[in-house]
């Protein structure tokens, strides 16, 4: 289930809404920041595929990078594009599903994409990124918060496919291609849960200030 909030094109974002939400849960600074998401998007409406990749990619990779413990005191919490744009920081999933959500609403297709769990051989570690497949055979390319470069699959030796997901399908993944069909994205419990977070009444408040 992808969130009627982020799901067509068509259907746009409440700005204002959005914005009074950022500043009376967040505080002001959340407010700006949230206003240049909506900034960023404006301007990235009309650009070709690979710019929306590049400016989205850029824009959340200035948010810090705080593991989750410390920001919402719970071991793993999948934070919305909201809450992550509002607290000024997250973990790796937080990066990557800010940044596939944004995509979506920039009128990238979600059959071009998968959040992609992977193995972090440099870090020891799962880390998540965003891929971005061009046509259904390409090798994808990653959108990563480790290495802010958007590159091929092929030349991130250092991840390994674990599994990925979209608005509607799971894979396991056996290479750094297409990977193994195994069901649907609803049977990921933090995804299902995410979705449901999805709006402005939800926002989590975070254990840590980050501003």
């Amino acid at each position: 289930m992808v969130s009627m909030l982020y799901a067509k094109k068509t259907s746009k974002l409440n700005e204002a809404k959005i914005i009074a939400a950022l500043s009376s849960h967040y505080g002001e600074r959340a407010a700006k920041r949230g206003k240049a998401w909506f900034r960023l998007m404006k301007e990235s409406y009309g650009l070709n595929e690979a710019e929306k990749l590049t400016n989205v990619n850029n824009f959340f990779n200035l948010l810090h990078f705080v593991d989750d413990s410390k920001l919402w005191g719970v071991s793993n919490y999948w934070a919305t594009p909201l809450e992550f744009l509002g607290v000024n920081g997250g973990d790796c999933e937080d990066f990557a599903i800010a940044k596939y959500f944004t995509l979506l609403e920039l009128g990238i297709p979600d059959k071009k994409m998968r959040i992609t769990m992977v193995k972090a051989v440099t870090l020891d570690q799962y880390h998540m990124v965003v891929a971005y497949y061009e046509t259904p055979a390409s090798v994808p390319l990653i959108l990563d918060n480790i290495d802010g470069k958007i590159t091929p699959a092929t030349k991130r030796k250092d991840l390994i496919p674990v599994y990925s997901f979209n608005g509607k399908q799971l894979w396991l993944n056996k290479k750094k291609g297409q990977g193994v069909l195994a069901g649907k994205s609803q049977r990921l419990k933090r995804w299902t849960d995410l979705n449901q977070r999805m709006g402005v009444s939800n926002l989590k408040q975070p254990k840590l200030s980050m501003e």
